[in-house]
C-alpha cells in the first residue's frame, strides 16, 4: 500500500547531517555509516541534492547555473521528491537506516536564511513533497562562518554557493539555528569548532542517545545479520 507514491510502512531510521559548507559534516558521514554498520544497521548512505539519477542531474544544474531563490527551491524540492520516492522511503520501509548528507533543513537555511526567501512558501513545498516525512535525528555541525570559509579555501575550489559572502553564510547559520529551536527533539547540535576527535565523540554520543536508533538496532540484531547494500 502507498499514499501518493510513498510507502505507508515506516520501520527504518532516518538520520540527516547538516551544516554550512566547510563545517566538516561530510568528513564524518562515511565514518558514521561504518560505525552504524558495526552496530548492526543496514545503512543506505546518500546526499541532497542527489541520491538518484534524476536528482543527481538536478544537483549539477543547481550547483553550476545561476538562478533566483524560487528556482533554487523548486529545483531542490523536485530532486527531493524523486529521492524520497525512489530511495529513501523504500529503504526505510525495509528497515534500513538512511544516512543523508543534507535534507530539508538545508533548504530552509540556504534559501530561507541565506537568500531571504519566503519561509511560508518553503513550508508549503515541504508539506507537498514530504507528506509528513521528517528525519528521526538531525546532526547539525555548527561552525562560525569565517572559520568555515577558511576551511573551504584550504580544501577545494568553490562551487556557486560556496562563493557567497560571509554575510550570506552567517544568515545560513542563523537559519539552521531557527530550525533547531523549532524542532529540538530531533536536532543534536554538534560544536564543529573543536578538534576532529572531540567532534567525532559528540557525533557518536548523539546517535547513541537517539531512541529511534536503539529501537532499530535491537530489531536488526533480533532479525540476524543484514547485508550491506551498495551506496546509491
Amino acid at each position: 500500500m502507498t499514499t501518493q507514491g510513498r510507502p505507508e510502512i515506516r520501520s527504518g531510521c532516518f538520520i540527516t547531517v547538516e551544516g554550512i559548507d566547510g563545517a566538516g559534516k561530510s568528513s564524518h558521514v562515511d565514518a558514521l555509516a561504518a560505525w552504524l554498520r558495526e552496530q548492526g544497521h543496514d545503512v543506505v548512505l546518500t546526499r541532497e541534492p542527489g541520491g538518484t539519477p534524476l536528482a543527481e542531474s538536478l544537483r549539477a544544474l543547481f550547483l553550476e547555473r545561476e538562478m533566483d531563490a524560487l528556482t533554487e527551491a523548486l529545483l531542490v524540492f523536485a530532486a527531493r521528491r524523486d529521492h524520497l520516492c525512489r530511495l529513501i522511503e523504500p529503504a526505510l520501509a525495509r528497515g534500513a537506516t538512511v544516512l543523508c548528507d543534507r535534507f530539508t533543513d538545508a533548504t530552509f537555511a540556504y534559501q530561507g536564511g541565506g537568500r531571504g526567501f519566503d519561509l511560508d512558501v518553503l513550508g508549503m513545498l515541504e508539506g507537498w513533497v514530504q507528506q509528513g516525512r521528517q528525519p528521526d535525528l538531525t546532526l547539525w555541525f555548527d561552525l562560525p562562518a569565517d572559520e568555515a570559509a577558511r576551511r573551504r579555501a584550504a580544501a577545494r575550489p568553490a562551487d556557486r554557493l560556496e562563493r557567497e559572502t560571509l554575510a550570506f553564510f552567517d544568515r545560513v547559520r542563523q537559519g539552521y539555528a531557527r530550525r533547531c529551536v523549532g524542532a529540538p527533539g530531533r536536532f543534536a547540535r554538534i560544536d564543529a569548532n573543536q578538534p576532529r576527535e572531540r567532534v567525532w565523540t559528540a557525533v557518536r554520543q548523539a546517535v547513541a542517545n537517539c531512541a529511534a536508533i536503539a529501537s532499530a538496532v535491537d530489531a536488526a540484531r533480533a532479525a540476524g545479520p543484514s547485508p550491506v547494500p551498495p551506496q546509491a
